[in-house]
């Protein structure tokens, strides 16, 4: 049997060849930034046959954690785990890119992960949960070039507009890798 960091490593040079092709296609907004797609889906699965991946009573199923390059449609990561893994727990896996933008579902809402998005100076976009509770602090000086940036290039309907609230980048940025290159997953 071959050692799986083999097909690790061919995906990684085959996904770099595609994001070379495609770093110049539009994808129907004006930005130069790079914008990721992040999200999930349910694979079920037959519990007698997978009882590893218990998800209900009676189903097994394993989740497909999939981060997407907007650009060209190409999936830079993909996590595998089981159905019971809720969506927010992989934000912890992922080694963000400065400046790049990243479209999340609401089940990715936390706000204690998200604040590392900020620290790593990288941007989010997310819908509101319904029972959100937050105020807009007054209009500072205090906010940094890349956010003032980030907003002003943030071309939406005024009814998306209500809900983006621009949050200044770090004073310090720092990316730091949270798991090991090792790592399959």
């Amino acid at each position: 049997m071959r050692d799986w960091r083999i097909y690790r490593d061919f995906a990684q040079e085959l996904i770099r060849l595609a994001r070379d092709l495609y770093r110049a296609e539009s994808f129907g907004v004006d930005w130069s930034e790079t914008v990721y797609a992040f999200d999930s889906t349910t694979i079920d699965l037959c519990l007698a046959l997978f009882p590893w991946g218990k998800f209900r009573r009676h189903k097994s199923a394993v989740k497909l954690h999939t981060l997407l390059d907007v650009r060209g449609s190409i999936p830079i990561s993909v996590y595998v785990t089981g159905g019971q893994v809720h969506d927010v727990n992989l934000l912890d896996e992922l080694l963000l890119e400065p400046g790049a933008f990243y479209w999340l579902d609401r089940g990715y809402v936390d706000f204690a992960r998200l604040h590392l998005f900020t620290q790593a100076c990288a941007f989010f976009i997310t819908r509101a949960k319904k029972n959100l509770q937050f105020y807009l602090p007054p209009r500072s000086r205090s906010l940094a070039p890349a956010a003032c940036a980030a907003t002003k290039s943030f071309a939406s309907p005024a009814s998306a507009r209500r809900n983006v609230i621009p949050i200044p980048c770090a004073a310090s940025c720092t990316s730091t890798p949270r798991r090991s290159p090792d790592s399959p997953f």
